[in-house]
């Protein structure tokens, strides 16, 4: 018995022995995979910048290595949400390089992000909404329509702070800073005309047009000398000179009919130039193709190009090699073929008409493109 008594004592002294070994082990470092320092070219896709569908890409800023086959890198956590909680539509994308930030516009807010950390820096809450924003070339200046309202906002892209507001449009929509620096040029969806202003005085000085119907997305020639728009209910594009204020030429799209759209409500919403100038590339939302025009009159038409989804944007890599539909296709330019199609983490189809090329050297932006397909021949 007195044995059996000894071996009891002598199992619980070593277990007692054992659990204090064992709690006063010390504990083991675990090291966390530190984030991977973008150096190169990457594609910026803000979702669900689509409407506010989270079907083609889900919620945040998402980013694709340009030289590694547009493969996927990361997830960045992103703000801009409906009263509701729910992730609200992305309306714009835009960056500056010496404040090394990206910009997102939904209905509701303005936000900067930290384009190296992936941080977010500021969120304001606009009263109106916002729009289509741009940048200033020198990225310290935001011009931001009110989400279909009457005025633009000029805002410190710094602070977020308003500089000063412009007022007198119908639909305020979208805009595009002349790679001058000079002029901003800005269209509402309820008026046939594209305003003009100077962004030293940060006054409407002129206008465009008017064009055969309400302007929807436009883009400009590097010089500035040459306007180039879609209009509600026409499957092309007009054309007009930002020097007289003059339209000089309308461009039907041949051998396709128009059709029921399923959003934007008209035939084309979607135009830019290759960068060298050359080509002007349509979307079509009914047959889900992209035509591709010569830039020259009487302006050819040249080719068109099946898409997977209706195409609502287009816009291209800054060397012109790349273009990009908001379908989620990567086109060569050249070859008119598809080279691969953008895709999350979760192998899902990612598809927005806010996107942005940025050149990247240790997490810092060296250079970026445009989510327009602004032309950049400057002579």
């Amino acid at each position: 018995m007195k044995i059996r008594i000894k071996l009891l004592a002598a199992l619980i002294l070593a277990c007692i022995v054992y659990i204090n070994v064992g709690w006063n082990e010390p504990v083991k470092e675990v090291k966390t995979k530190k984030a991977a320092v973008l150096n190169g070219r990457y594609l910026f896709v803000a979702v669900p910048g689509i409407r506010d569908y989270l079907g083609y890409g889900g919620h945040g800023l998402l980013v694709f290595d340009i030289n590694n086959g547009h493969k996927f890198v990361k997830r960045i956590s992103t703000q801009g949400m409906h009263p509701n909680g729910l992730p609200s539509n992305v309306k714009g994308i835009a960056a500056s390089v010496p404040l090394n930030s990206v910009y997102i516009t939904t209905w509701e807010s303005l936000q900067r992000i930290d384009i190296g950390t992936g941080k977010l820096v500021w969120e304001k809450q606009i009263p109106g909404g916002c729009d289509r924003l741009a940048v200033s070339p020198d990225g310290k200046t935001i011009y931001l329509p009110a989400f279909e309202g009457h005025t633009w906002t000029v805002v410190d892209a710094k602070t977020g702070d308003v500089i000063k507001q412009l007022d007198g449009f119908n639909k305020s929509h979208n805009t595009v800073y002349g790679l001058s620096g000079d002029r901003v040029y800005m269209s509402d969806i309820g008026n046939t005309v594209v305003k003009v202003a100077d962004t030293k005085t940060n006054q409407i000085i002129s206008q465009i047009g008017p064009f055969s119907a309400p302007v929807r997305p436009f883009t400009i020639n590097g010089a500035e000398t040459t306007i180039y728009v879609n209009c509600n209910d026409l499957l092309g594009f007009e054309v007009g000179d930002l020097k007289t204020g003059k339209r000089t030429a309308q461009v039907v799209v041949q051998g396709w009919e128009k059709g029921t759209v399923r959003r934007h409500g008209c035939p084309s919403h979607g135009i830019g130039l290759t960068p060298d100038e050359k080509e002007i590339w349509v979307c079509d939302g009914f047959n889900m193709r992209m035509h591709v025009f010569a830039n020259k009159p009487p302006y050819q038409q040249l080719t068109t190009i099946p898409l997977r989804d209706m195409p609502g944007w287009i816009t291209f890599s800054k060397d012109g090699k790349y273009a990009y539909p908001s379908s989620g296709e990567v086109l060569d330019t050249k070859t008119r073929k598809v080279i691969t199609y953008l895709t999350d983490e979760n192998n899902n189809a990612v598809g927005s008409e806010k996107i942005i090329e940025v050149f990247m050297a240790n997490n810092k932006a060296t250079s970026i493109a445009d989510q327009f397909g602004v032309g950049r021949v400057v002579k």
